[in-house]
């Protein structure tokens, strides 16, 4: 690996932006750059060590300066920036990374890989991200696939209120999971889900959950194995009773027909939490060898400190999934340009990435 650090462009500075930024900092492998138009926040981030730069980023030709001559940008911004940040990316000739769950900006982003010279990934984060690397690990250890299901939870360890639910991570795209339809796999068809239908139960750790269905968080995985598998599907992990005050709120009140509405609701009446943990757990079952087998992967996260700064559990996840995923473009382990999809990253070479070590030491069972 060049021991050369390399420039890397982060577009903001809100809590993932910062705990990416301090994760590649750290390192000593890339001179970091963070673009934002807070100033308060550029300030920590320039205590941290990192290049801080003032930008309005709806502007695209700020941005164009901001990102000319770096080696990748991470684009750190709502799901509605990506289509726009990742052609001006592969226009400049810059290595593209987002954290985006939206379908749509997905499908517009690959569509710009045909004429692009350098890497095109979004989906970095968690889920989708790394569950969407799990998920195909667990896939190909079967001659034949039966049944793959993806489950990933960002909670409150505390909860109290009748949500039993913080805010976490990104108000928006959280209402974009709650609102768009499900890609999913069913006998073998792609289909398209409703979100908060599919309830199920489970107990993990002595922990009792729920699940139901979700939008974005299985990436291009359906596509990737239609035709290999007969079901494969994503839910979002709650504490028992959310889902059901959600379909109050959504689709009784009709608050689904007025997103900007129900954001000002969730972040005025829910308070968000530092005190979070992340549930993953996925499993798939399919024939081996003539047997009819399952595998199994679980992980519970939480929060930590480093370098004095508390990173939360989604902070800590969302993070170390797109820094690896970087890390793994610079060592030469990626292809070097092209649309790159998280199901085309070896899960060993990820566990055994610095960054990635994160979800190799909380895993509650190791994959076989």
């Amino acid at each position: 690996m060049n021991s050369e650090a390399l420039p890397v462009t982060i577009l903001g500075a809100g809590k993932i932006g910062l705990a990416i930024a301090l994760l590649l900092q750290r390192s000593g492998s890339y001179l970091v750059r963070v673009a934002d138009r807070d100033p308060q926040r550029l300030a920590l981030l320039a205590d941290l060590g990192c290049e801080a730069v003032p930008l309005d980023l709806a502007n695209d030709a700020a941005l164009g300066e901001a990102l000319a001559g770096r080696f990748a940008v991470v684009n750190a911004l709502p799901y509605h920036r990506s289509v726009a940040v990742a052609r001006l990316a592969a226009g400049l000739g810059v290595h593209y990374f987002d954290l985006t769950e939206d379908v749509k900006s997905t499908r517009a982003i690959q569509a710009l890989a045909p004429t692009a010279d350098t890497v095109l990934m979004p989906q970095c984060g968690l889920a989708p991200g790394f569950i969407g690397i799990v998920g195909h690990d667990l896939a190909s250890r079967f001659d034949t696939l039966q049944d793959l299901h993806l489950r990933v939870g960002a909670l409150p360890r505390f909860p109290v209120n009748a949500l039993r639910y913080n805010l976490t991570w990104s108000t928006e795209g959280l209402i974009n999971q709650y609102c768009n339809p499900c890609e999913a796999l069913v006998d073998g068809q792609h289909v398209e889900l409703q979100p908060l239908e599919g309830r199920e139960t489970f107990a993990l750790d002595g922990v009792e959950y729920e699940a139901f269905n979700t939008s974005g968080g299985l990436g291009t995985l359906t596509r990737t194995l239609h035709g290999r598998a007969r079901n494969v599907d994503y839910k979002s992990v709650r504490y028992p009773g959310h889902g059901a005050i959600m379909k109050l709120l959504l689709n009784e009140l009709r608050l689904r027909e007025r997103p900007e509405l129900l954001k000002q609701i969730l972040e005025e009446a829910v308070p968000s939490t530092d005190q979070d943990v992340i549930v993953i757990f996925a499993t798939a079952s399919g024939q081996r060898g003539g047997r009819l087998l399952q595998a199994s992967y679980s992980a519970r996260i939480l929060g930590t400190s480093i370098g004095g700064q508390l990173l939360t559990a989604i902070q800590r996840t969302t993070a170390a999934s797109l820094c690896a995923v970087l890390d793994l473009v610079r060592e030469g382990r990626l292809p070097a340009s092209g649309f790159i999809a998280q199901e085309q990253v070896p899960l060993p070479a990820f566990l055994g990435n610095r960054f990635g070590l994160v979800f190799a030491e909380a895993s509650l069972e190791h994959l076989q």
